[in-house]
């Protein structure tokens, strides 16, 4: 267990995060629940926001929406003085819900929709990252039917391969995102946009993928946007003024993951800023402005998700389930990517570890399991189940699968729990749906 002042076992033997006992909180609200903590979200982006001021200068932390969106995480985000990125529709509409600054938002996507981009622009989104020619063309058009010129980065795939699963690899050369800086693509993209009257082009993004524990992969990233951004200054006589290299800084998981403090990760940024610095003065570059999106790092180790065991099943010789509340409906990763957790009883959280079980869901699926191999004290019917670091993307990525309820989520800080996400009912479950007349 990766512990912190904010998560710690308390003197009951109770898992305690934000102040808030787990057990507590699952009386009062019920599971699955999905509870996040606020002092390390605010830690987080103060300790990126404030290395990029002390360590660079100019630049700007995005948070990545994608890793959990929703009204009170803009709030947040907005009162720590930090951009945010946004890869739809639905994320910028949220964003916007809240008060947030549209002029602090970069908006990414490889096929972004009409309605989207045009969203985009009539709330004056700061930035929007181009990811293909037919895109550059219909902004082009569209900033013209409205009198304005867009600033625009464009996405280059450096060819940087992180050491991560591969569907969470974006910068290989086969990749669905960016314009390849080896293939020539990229190149031909600048000459693509520069002559547009509407397009603004302001430097280029990355983004080399997620859950990535070596510096050298940032580093080397930074080094070859910075050299394709000196090839384009002596090809097109155009020198990018910003730089947005992406986020993927890794978070623990379970012990075979570094753990690492919020220095820690001030140390990661320190060394992108170091080979930032440094490609600049290689190539005779002006230092753009730099730009980051953490989102995972921000929210994954904040959150936790809260479930209440229910049928235990050993078959000998085999394996122990040990089912629970929730399933693949509120965290797909295991099923997706065969993801890692760790789980410990939230009521008996002082309690040693005796056996591996697989921790089963309830869907009506064979593949429906939040972890195998798991250690954990012999469990109980109705014990509370607590899973560790799963505050990025499971949310996002959560849904009403075989109609179960996504659960709600809520805020900890000082020992008071807020909603941030209301639970859902039945009645949400069939709000949109319709029976035709002739089938009644």
């Amino acid at each position: 267990m990766n512990t912190r002042k904010t998560l710690c076992v308390n003197r009951e033997g109770h898992l305690e995060i934000g102040g808030c006992d787990c057990t507590a909180l699952a009386k009062t609200f019920g599971t699955p629940l999905y509870v996040f903590d606020e002092d390390y979200i605010r830690g987080m982006m103060k300790i990126y926001r404030d290395t990029i001021a002390g360590e660079y200068g100019d630049g700007l932390v995005l948070y990545a929406s994608k890793a959990f969106a929703c009204e009170a995480m803009y709030a947040i985000a907005k009162q720590e003085k930090i951009g945010a990125d946004v890869v739809s529709g639905g994320e910028l509409y949220t964003a916007m819900q809240a008060g947030f600054p549209a002029k602090d938002i970069c908006m990414h996507g490889n096929n972004k929709l009409p309605r989207e981009i045009d969203y985009a622009l009539d709330c004056g989104v700061g930035l929007l990252v181009v990811d293909n020619p037919a895109e550059a063309d219909y902004l082009d058009r569209a900033c013209g039917e409205r009198g304005m010129v867009q600033d625009v980065l464009l996405r280059i795939n450096p060819g940087v391969e992180a050491h991560t699963h591969k569907f969470v690899q974006t910068a290989t050369p086969d990749s669905k995102f960016g314009f390849s800086v080896q293939s020539g693509a990229a190149a031909e993209m600048v000459g693509h946009i520069l002559p547009k009257k509407h397009l603004r082009l302001r430097g280029f993004h990355c983004h080399i993928g997620s859950q990535i524990f070596e510096k050298q992969s940032f580093c080397l990233a930074a080094e070859k946007c910075l050299a394709f951004a000196a090839d384009m200054k002596k090809e097109y006589g155009f020198e990018a003024d910003t730089l947005n290299l992406g986020g993927g800084f890794g978070i623990w998981y379970t012990d075979e993951d570094e753990k690492f403090t919020a220095e820690g990760y001030a140390d990661y940024l320190r060394a992108l800023i170091g080979a930032v610095k440094e490609g600049c003065a290689k190539y005779g570059l002006k230092q753009p402005r730099l730009m980051i999106e953490p989102g995972r790092s921000v929210v994954g180790e904040a959150g936790i998700t809260l479930y209440t065991v229910g049928a235990i099943k050993d078959i000998p010789g085999i394996r122990k389930y040990v089912a629970v509340d929730g399933g693949m409906f509120d965290n797909p990763r295991f099923c997706l990517y065969g993801s890692k957790y760790t789980a410990l009883l939230a009521n008996r959280a002082d309690e040693r570890p005796t056996e591996l079980v697989s921790v089963a869901g309830k869907c009506c699926e064979s593949g429906d399991l939040i972890g195998v191999g798991m250690n954990l004290p012999e469990a109980h019917t109705g014990d509370i189940l607590a899973v560790l670091s799963t505050g990025a993307y499971n949310y996002s990525m959560a849904s009403n699968y075989n109609r179960n309820f996504i659960p709600p989520a809520v805020l900890v800080k000082d020992g008071k729990a807020d909603y941030i996400v209301k639970p859902q009912s039945y009645a949400d479950l069939v709000r949109n749906d319709v029976v035709p007349e002739r089938l009644k």
